[in-house]
């Protein structure tokens, strides 16, 4: 009976250690994939031309041209990260540091969620892989606690791509995107993969930035695994000039319930980083 107290007290540094070091199940399976993807891609070797963008309806073609992409290389996938952005779940504001990698070639996403529930290391992971997506998450690198999948969750992640098409915008002149003009500053898009689709309205400001996207084909869920039916916005806030091409300094997600709208990604305004390869 001596021995309990200092087997417990073993126990209690093995776990502390184990939550410390850097390694996770979750963080390494996001790597793999990752580089999987990345050594598959095949590599554009074309520049944006005016010719891509003249049968985009007009106020697509003027953000283009307002972002200075003509004469520039087309992506083949990018990789886009924020630090320390808060993100609202259950009600409450964890920090998270997150990072995706958009794909061209298929229309495929990945992200990686970092964070920590009072003290104890929490990590997600976004995928969506040859038309099935996926949102799960982990706690102290060992034990989920949601992992959602299904056709809503398919539809969900598709839409997103969608929505982040003019964020990485060789993705916007591929032909599982069709385009229709709604106005000077209005246009609707449509993706279709692997027999699902979904679509949105994108809103550009009279420079031809892009400003936001919404949708209804997307579903509220929360971390407690609860669902609900409610319009989704992707916002651009503001624009920065990297390397001469204008891109996306201050992007937020909202919620619009009939209660109000609730901005549940970003609110803090973190800037992100994203680059092209």
């Amino acid at each position: 009976m001596l021995l309990i107290p200092y087997v417990l007290v073993i126990l209690i540094i093995a776990i502390l250690i184990f939550l410390l070091i850097p390694y996770s199940k979750t963080r390494s399976e996001f790597n793999n994939i990752i580089l999987n993807n990345t050594k598959s891609t095949s590599k554009s070797t074309e520049n944006f031309t005016l010719d891509d963008i003249k049968d985009l309806p007009g106020p697509v073609a003027k953000h283009f041209l307002y972002c200075g992409l003509i004469g520039t290389p087309k992506m083949s996938y990018m990789k886009a990260a924020f630090q320390n952005v808060n993100l609202i779940s259950a009600n409450k504001i964890l920090k998270v540091n997150y990072t995706q990698y958009n794909f061209v070639e298929k229309p495929e996403r990945f992200a990686y969620i970092e964070s920590s529930l009072f003290g104890i290391p929490f990590e997600g992971f976004d995928s969506y892989k040859d038309g099935t997506g996926s949102m799960k998450g982990v706690i102290a690198k060992l034990f989920p606690i949601f992992d959602q999948r299904g056709p809503k969750m398919d539809k969900a992640c598709l839409v997103t791509i969608l929505a982040e098409s003019l964020f990485i915008p060789n993705i916007a002149l591929q032909d599982y995107i069709i385009w229709e003009e709604i106005d000077d500053t209005h246009a609707k898009a449509t993706i279709t993969c692997y027999g699902i689709s979904a679509s949105g309205i994108f809103t550009f400001n009279k420079d031809g930035a892009m400003i936001a996207f919404r949708t209804d084909d997307r579903i509220a869920t929360d971390m407690d695994g609860s669902e609900r039916e409610a319009e989704w916005s992707a916002i651009i806030e503001d624009y920065q000039t990297i390397d001469g091409i204008k891109l996306p300094k201050t992007l937020k997600a909202v919620w619009h319930f009939p209660e109000g709208d609730q901005i549940y990604f970003n609110e803090n305004g973190s800037i992100v980083e994203i680059t092209y390869y």
